[in-house]
């Protein structure tokens, strides 16, 4: 046996030692340097991206900084509340349902886990959309799909999309919503990745147009709540009829905003 006092390492084992202690270092800043960290600025907001899972950082933080196509939309004003708004956004089946009934576009999505949900336009858009991040005025999106069109062909890719809700008051004093974006687009194929920065202005509209539609469509949607519930609530109500806690809350939303200021109904009822 021989003893800590009498062993003095030779050179191998000094060098060995010594590997060994780089390696170790090597890795921890390795291990740190590797942590992503994700921009909190885009288009000009700030959102709170150190919320964001860690899980999810380095896989938006490529998209964001490879990005084939940035787009921004808006800020666009939509005729509804904060509220009704919200909840429109976290039942996309929901909302596409209602939109669909009432024939303001042709909208499908189904729900494909906790805040994952399926989405097809009716335009040549269709795919998977996350739910990364989200606060009442914030909602961070991870999307993955593919878009059919005639002056483009079969594109495929990711994207990171950046939504800011802001709250105020139209000209007559009704609450309404207003909507910013900010999209990065990634393409899996890198030649056609290589021929979106050439064809920037044609790819870069057609994104923005995607975003756009879908937050005019909303706006559309508000719009015939405040001026027709009665036929949003029939719509609802048709059978099949859209779940009962949909349609009790739209009653009740719709009542709400139907009410003037004098706090009468004016002879006028939501059945």
């Amino acid at each position: 046996m021989i003893s800590a006092a009498r062993f003095h390492p030779g050179p191998l084992a000094r060098l060995l030692i010594a590997s060994i202690g780089v390696v170790l270092f090597a890795s921890s800043w390795y291990g740190q340097s590797e942590a992503c960290t994700l921009p909190p600025d885009h288009a000009g907001l700030t959102f709170p991206v150190e919320r964001v899972d860690p899980a999810w950082a380095c896989r938006l933080r490529s998209i964001i900084q490879n990005n084939s196509i940035e787009s921004q939309v808006g800020p666009i004003l939509t005729a509804l509340s904060g509220a009704l708004y919200r909840y429109l956004l976290d039942d996309p089946p929901f909302a596409a349902a209602l939109i669909r009934r009432l024939k303001l576009g042709l909208y499908q999505s189904e729900g494909r886990g906790p805040r994952r949900f399926w989405g097809d336009d009716g335009e040549g858009s269709k795919g998977i959309v996350e739910v990364v991040y989200e606060d009442p005025t914030s909602r961070i999106y991870f999307l993955e799909g593919t878009h059919e069109s005639r002056l483009l062909p079969h594109l495929k890719g990711k994207a990171v999309v950046f939504l800011r809700i802001g709250i105020m008051q139209d000209e007559n004093s009704h609450e309404t919503t207003v909507s910013t974006l900010v999209a990065y687009t990634k393409l899996d194929n890198p030649f056609l990745s290589g021929l979106a920065s050439i064809l920037h202005p044609l790819v870069s509209r057609i994104a923005a147009s995607r975003l756009k539609k879908g937050v005019e469509t909303v706006d559309r949607l508000g719009v015939v709540m405040r001026l027709n519930p009665q036929r949003v609530l029939a719509e609802a109500q048709n059978p099949p009829s859209l779940p009962e806690h949909h349609v009790a809350f739209l009653k009740q939303v719709l009542i709400r905003q139907h009410i003037p200021e004098n706090g009468s109904s004016e002879g006028r009822s939501i059945p």
